[in-house]
């Protein structure tokens, strides 16, 4: 399992991923950049600050934070917050919602389904025409959201207080698209669509695209918080399983549970056993295998009971390799599984697991 998102909630996933059971891997494929420097949107608060402003959109935690602190190093903290109180604040979620009243100041509206979406049909179901509306960006334009405001007549204020941007070390990234390719992670979370974004022009620059949409389409689960993180994966075709809530706790859940329907189960020389990740679960027993004979697992319960040619088994092998390579990890296998019954040797042929009627 892997993470591709930097960011305070990173450790806060894995961990909730570690204690299901998962081995996680980390590599990040943004990385926040904040403007606290940035002209842009020091003019983007002066703008606001210039008169009287009817809505401010916020449209995560980190931002409007982040935004206020920026006000604050240039002497126009309490400005903004003068300016901010006396404006209709709608919050996307309840990150953003406590961001507020942390500022000692108060929400007018939050969609119940926390997204931007709702957040707009909201605002355009009041007459907007002539309105003077800020909306915080969340590390990327948002053009639908604003454009159908300035079509709807409104004057908007976008204030981008950060940008996503690559990692400094795309090394991790990198390692954990081959694991996707090689079938070494089993899932792969995302929160973020920019993250989605970022993992897909690295595939698509070293020539990995085809290889990430075929592995995200079958063995490895792509899981998204929510629909709009998952927007870039579905342009490729690429099917999503995502929460009921766009919460880091149901994405985990929502991830070993998808996990858990998809796990390989059946029962071979007299033993019932179940694949999980790296491990196997035999009789209610937890056992740890090695990469190269859980491939081999993997590749002979893909269809139980048939026969499985060598040929077919060192293309399985991580980094390929020779019949005796097979050979040996057919034999840890065995050793792994606490039984010599469980694979058979079909001589001149290949193994077979050894399924019980």
């Amino acid at each position: 399992m892997a993470q591709t998102r930097y960011g305070p909630w990173f450790p806060e996933l894995g961990a909730l991923l570690v204690r299901k059971g998962a081995g996680v891997r980390y590599g990040p494929a943004i990385r926040i950049v904040p403007l606290t420097d940035d002209t842009e949107l020091r003019a983007a608060t002066s703008a606001l600050l210039e008169s009287h402003v009817d809505a401010v959109v916020a449209t995560t935690g980190i931002g409007f934070r982040g935004w206020l602190e920026a006000a604050e190093g240039w002497g126009l903290g309490d400005a903004l917050l003068s300016r901010l109180s006396s404006s209709s604040l709608l919050a996307r979620g309840p990150k953003v919602t406590g961001a507020i009243r942390a500022a000692g100041l108060s929400e007018s509206y939050s969609p119940a389904s926390e997204s931007n979406a709702e957040l707009l049909q909201h605002l355009l179901s009041a007459d907007v025409a002539g309105k003077r509306i800020a909306v915080q960006l969340h590390g990327e334009p948002l053009p639908y959201f604003v454009d159908a405001l300035r079509a709807a007549g409104a004057e908007v204020i976008e204030v981008s207080v950060y940008r996503w941007v690559g990692p400094v070390d795309p090394g991790p990234v990198d390692r954990l698209l081959d694991g996707v390719l090689d079938g070494s992670i089993h899932a792969l979370p995302f929160t973020s669509a920019p993250a989605v974004a970022s993992l897909v022009a690295l595939a698509r620059r070293t020539g990995r695209l085809p290889g990430l949409i075929s592995a995200l389409s079958g063995p490895c689960v792509a899981a998204c918080v929510g629909p709009i993180t998952a927007g870039p994966l579905a342009a490729l075709g690429v099917p999503t399983v995502q929460p009921h809530r766009a919460r880091l706790g149901a994405l985990a859940r929502t991830v070993s549970e998808t996990l858990l329907a998809r796990s390989p189960r059946f029962s071979a020389g007299g033993l019932s056993i179940e694949l999980r990740g790296q491990s196997a679960v035999v009789d209610g027993e937890w056992r740890e295998v090695a990469p190269a004979p859980m491939a081999l697992l993997r590749a002979l319960a893909a269809s139980p009971g048939r026969v499985v040619s060598r040929r077919e088994l060192i293309s399985a092998l991580p980094g390929g390799g020779e019949e005796h390579a097979v050979e040996t990890a057919i034999g840890r296998l065995r050793t792994s599984l606490g039984g010599g019954k469980v694979v058979q040797t079909v001589v001149k042929r290949g193994y077979r697991l050894a399924v019980d009627a």
